[in-house]
Formats: structure tokens, C-alpha cells, sequence
């Protein structure tokens, strides 16, 4: 395949960190990808960009890069704010280019279908940064339960601990995670699609229930806190969010047939019913603690590139972001009514 030539929409602290540091080591290393290209509707944020990127060229607006750039590119790499995710897709799928984008993938579940849609009907890729996939432990978590060491997974837990809602650039709007007008929802919204897809792929299947509950505390426009359960066919997931913890930090379990992995940030266990008394225990450094994951991007980025070339315009990884929206919005849903069940309306989305 030919190099890339992109443009990236959006430059907050997840483009500006993550994102573009990215491209730009991948340009110097494998020289497969070129950001032509910019938008910021923020004049701070653009020249921070123009810093960035002296090549490229920066617009107030991404209607008018999409109109003025869309000859010279492939793809868009959307990193604003979920309310936006939908339209700006939509836009570029018009005008012939791939998608890339931050998750979720969109903030209501029927905008994510569009997308699905629109990403088919141009013949075009939809794919989303779905990268805790690729985070070393988690890489490790995925081939231990490949070769079947803990037998078939039953049952997974996975906690995220925050001590507050992840903060923007100060320029623009540093607290738009509280603004269900930018943000589309709070925890949730925010980080619930990295524990389902985790779930999915530890689980080998998909759900098809979910009970939960939210809190929101006084003063607050968004929840800061979410637990629910999700109901697959061969067991059950746990998912807790918090904004309310003291610490950053991540605890996964994946229980199986035949034994156990743990894994609290880096440190990761693997207990077996074969050796009780001998647990395997090492560490597999990650860089839980660097929100940009900017460590991350780059096989997300091979598995871009892979369905361009295959024409997977509509993939797994597209498929399961609208799984995880609808899951985001049967969450909301479950909490709104107490706690109550909410099948899923596409179980088989994926």
C-alpha cells in the first residue's frame, strides 16, 4: 500500500499527545503515513497545531478541510468530542475518504448504525481507536486465554479507577467531559467502550442483557460513577467505573474453567486448578499511566491500514464500536428505570 495521506480533526489533548506524536514517528520510521492536514475551531489550539505540523494546513473549520483537502487525502482521524464523531464521518464519507475515529464511536446509538451504513454504502473504512486492545498486558491477557491455559472463560471483572474525569487542553473547555452537550454522557460515555470490547474478546461472544446503576453526585451534570453486569451466553462481566477513586488504575480478572489471570496495571497473575500453589507471576510494563497512549497507536494503526487494504470498510472493530454504543445507551437506560434488565436489541450487531 501507498503511504497514507491524512488529516486529523480536532487537536485536543488526545490528537496533540497521542495522535499526531504518532504520525509523526511513524513517518520517520516507516514513512507510510502524511498529516496534510488540520482543524481546530480553537485559534490557540491552532497555532499549537501549526507548531506541531509546519506542513500542514490548519482550518477553523472541518467542513471547510473537507471541502478544500478532500482530493489530496485518504482518510480523517476524528479526535473531537463525541457529539460531533457522527456528523463529521458523515461529511468525509461523502467525499470518498476512511474514517478513523476516537471513541465512542458516536453518542446515540442509531448515528452509530449511520456510520456503519455510510462506511458500506462509499466503500469505505470505518474503524475505531479501540486501543486498550493494545496495551502490552492486555496483548498478553489475549494470547494466555488463546492457548487456552485458563480453559474457557466464565466470568470477567474489569475496574477503572480514576480520580477525576480526564481533563482537556486548558485553551478549550478542559471540563467538556461534564457537558452532556459535547460528551453525550459522563464515565460511561466516556469509558465504557474500552471495558465491553475488552469483555467481548474475553468472553469470545457477545452480550445479550445488561443490568445497571450510575451515580451522580449533588452538583454534578453527568455520572461519575457506573456499575454493571453484563449477560453473555456462556457467563457474566462486571464492569465498574469510577471518577471518584483516589488513584488511577486498572484491575482486570478473566476466571475460567481451569484457572485464573489477574492483572492490576502491569502486574500480571496466572493461577491454574493444575499447580494451586505455583501462580505465575511477572510484570509487563504498559504505560497505564500516560493517558495519551501515545505506545499504543501504532499497531492500532497497522490494523487500519490492514482493512484499507483489505476493503474491510465495515469490520469487526466497526461492528463492535456500534455494540458499544448501544451497550452505553442500555446502560443508561437500565440505571434510568432502577436496575432493570434491557436486552439487547442486536445481540448479533458484531
Amino acid at each position: 500500500m501507498q503511504s497514507l495521506k491524512g488529516a486529523v480533526i480536532g487537536y485536543g489533548f488526545i490528537a496533540s499527545t497521542g495522535h499526531v506524536p504518532a504520525y509523526l514517528e511513524r513517518r520517520r520510521t516507516h514513512g507510510d503515513v502524511e498529516i496534510l492536514a488540520l482543524a481546530d475551531g480553537c485559534e490557540a489550539r491552532r497555532v499549537a497545531a501549526g507548531r506541531a505540523l509546519p506542513g500542514a494546513r490548519v482550518y477553523s473549520d472541518f467542513r471547510d478541510l473537507l471541502e478544500r483537502e478532500a482530493p489530496r487525502l485518504d482518510f480523517v482521524d476524528i479526535c473531537t468530542p463525541p457529539a460531533m464523531h457522527a456528523e463529521i464521518a458523515r461529511q468525509a464519507f461523502a467525499r470518498g475518504l476512511h474514517v478513523m475515529c476516537e471513541k465512542p464511536l458516536a453518542v446515540r446509538p442509531q448515528d452509530a448504525m449511520d456510520m456503519l451504513g455510510q462506511a458500506v454504502s462509499a466503500g469505505r473504512v470505518l474503524f475505531p481507536c479501540h486501543n486498550y486492545r493494545f496495551a502490552p498486558v492486555v496483548r498478553e491477557i489475549n494470547r494466555i486465554i488463546g492457548e487456552g491455559r485458563i480453559g474457557k472463560a466464565r466470568s470477567v471483572t474489569l475496574s477503572t479507577f480514576r480520580p477525576t474525569h480526564a481533563r482537556g487542553v486548558r485553551e478549550w473547555q478542559p471540563d467538556w467531559r461534564r457537558d452532556p452537550a459535547q460528551g453525550g454522557g459522563g464515565i460511561a460515555m466516556d469509558h465504557g467502550s474500552h471495558s465491553f470490547y475488552l469483555t467481548f474478546d474475553w468472553m469470545g461472544s457477545y452480550p445479550r442483557a445488561v443490568t445497571a446503576q450510575c451515580l451522580r453526585l449533588p452538583g454534578e451534570k453527568t455520572e461519575s460513577e457506573v456499575s454493571a453486569t453484563l449477560q453473555f451466553p456462556n457467563g457474566l462481566a462486571q464492569v465498574y467505573l469510577s471518577w471518584n477513586a483516589g488513584v488511577r488504575k486498572v484491575i482486570y480478572t478473566v476466571q475460567g474453567t481451569n484457572g485464573a489471570v489477574i492483572v492490576d496495571d502491569d502486574d500480571l497473575q496466572v493461577a491454574s486448578i493444575f499447580r494451586p500453589a505455583e501462580p505465575e507471576r511477572r510484570k509487563i510494563a504498559s504505560d497505564w499511566g500516560d493517558a495519551s497512549h501515545v505506545h499504543w497507536f501504532e499497531p492500532l494503526f497497522e490494523r487500519f491500514r490492514a482493512a484499507i487494504a483489505e476493503r474491510d470498510h465495515a469490520g469487526r472493530d466497526a461492528r463492535e464500536a456500534v455494540l458499544c454504543v448501544d451497550l452505553i445507551d442500555a446502560v443508561y437506560r437500565s440505571a434510568g428505570q432502577g436496575g432493570r434488565e434491557i436486552r439487547l436489541s442486536r445481540p448479533d450487531a458484531a
